[in-house]
């Protein structure tokens, strides 16, 4: 082989690794699979919607100090190991928030990654103005 073949074929290597590694790569758009929705509309859905599941994923005892009526606690660092023997219609609307809207978010990306398709989060209780139960 002379010096341009051999020059081509690594240039074709570093071209098809460069690339091979661009399309590994998925935006944000492609890895989050719930829905991200305001307070108001997850409200007007626990309004309307009497076989929703609505999920807080705090801790026990701030489920105790107030949760949204008829929410069910299950911890987001639970959820991984509990989901799927406590919810087995993966096609249920579940509506996921905590106290800001961070564990939420994580929460909600794990329910997808299980292949629940109807997710729904809309942030923490610490914006909702909508009332509390103990």
């Amino acid at each position: 082989m002379d010096f341009r073949t051999i020059l081509l074929i690594g240039i074709c290597a570093i071209v098809v690794v460069m690339t091979a590694g661009c399309q590994k790569k998925k935006t944000e758009e492609e890895t989050v699979q719930y829905q991200q929705i305001s307070q108001e509309e997850a409200k007007n859905i626990m309004d309307t919607d009497d076989s929703i599941l609505i999920l807080d994923v705090r801790t026990k005892s701030e489920y105790a100090e107030g949760h949204i009526k008829d929410a069910v606690l299950m911890p987001y660092d639970e959820i991984a190991d509990l989901a799927e023997s406590e919810f087995d219609n993966k096609e249920q609307k579940i509506l996921v928030y905590c106290r800001s809207g961070q564990r939420s978010k994580v929460a909600a990306q794990i329910l997808a990654s299980l292949g629940y398709t109807d997710v729904m989060e809309f942030g923490g209780v610490n914006t909702w103005t909508y009332g509390l139960v103990k």
